[in-house]
């Protein structure tokens, strides 16, 4: 079973802030900025190039999210976690519309080339300031 405070999982359900997933590849880190949806101990995502690419050879992954207003933060949350890519166009659509009715955009916003991953969470820490 996961190891995740109430108030991470809150703030990961709740929050429309970007997350920014960590990967890695010949021992070279990559961070870059993803939408995501988190439910029961699994973030879902979708996307394509260098992280997928990354995934595909490391599965294991962090993800951060923070809410600041004007720079000075608010809250953090970080999870650690290993990644599935999962290679099915009718589940990618699928989470693709959930994860932009959560960020408040048009179902079809952002479809295209890119593949679902689902994070299962191995941990999550959270701060408040």
């Amino acid at each position: 079973m996961a190891d995740i405070p109430d108030e991470a999982e809150s703030l990961l359900t709740e929050s429309r802030e970007t997350a920014f997933l960590a990967t890695c590849s010949e021992g070279k880190p990559h961070v870059a900025p993803v939408w995501y949806r988190y439910e029961d101990g699994v973030v879902e995502l979708v996307t394509t190039g260098r992280k997928l690419a990354n995934l595909r050879a490391n599965p294991r992954v962090s993800l951060a999210v923070q809410a600041a207003g004007e720079g000075i933060p608010e809250w953090t949350v970080t999870v650690l976690g290993t990644a599935t890519v999962v290679d099915d166009e009718d589940a990618t659509r699928e989470a693709n519309r959930r994860i932009n009715r959560k960020y408040g955009v048009e179902d079809e916003a952002w479809a295209g080339e890119n593949t679902l991953v689902r994070v299962a969470v191995g941990s999550a820490s959270v701060r408040t300031y």
